[in-house]
């Protein structure tokens, strides 16, 4: 088992830029897959962008392609999305969340942490 805790989050102008962080506890961090979602005001959840356990592949929602940057570090245990040219659209609650390396891509992230919010202002 993995707990996630965001930080990063904070109201900017569009064009800034923003670091998120996720810090999980757990020996095993190692083992997990790990991902980004958001969730703007009144839509689902969607995903946002994902690295392999071992970082060596990354996935990005096309929205978001060539302005955000995920990566991770697994000896500080800690998972971060770069946000550039931020866009109002990019507003939202964004939600770290962990997989176990070996659980198909078809089956839902297991471990959440509680969001953080990005306000992105015109």
């Amino acid at each position: 088992q993995v707990q996630l805790v965001e930080s990063g989050g904070g109201s900017v102008q569009a064009g800034d830029s923003l670091r998120l962080s996720c810090a999980g506890s757990g020996r095993a961090f190692t083992h997990y897959n790990m991902a980004w979602f958001r969730q703007a005001p009144g839509k689902e959840r969607e995903f946002v962008a994902q690295i392999v356990f071992s970082g060596g592949s990354t996935d990005y929602a096309d929205a978001v392609k060539g302005r955000f940057t995920i990566s991770r570090d697994n000896v500080k245990n800690t998972v971060w999305l770069q946000m550039n040219n931020l866009k109002p659209e990019d507003t939202g609650v964004y939600y770290c969340a962990a997989r176990w390396f070996d659980t198909p891509p078809t089956h839902a992230y297991e471990y959440w942490g509680q969001g953080t919010q990005v306000t992105v202002s015109s």
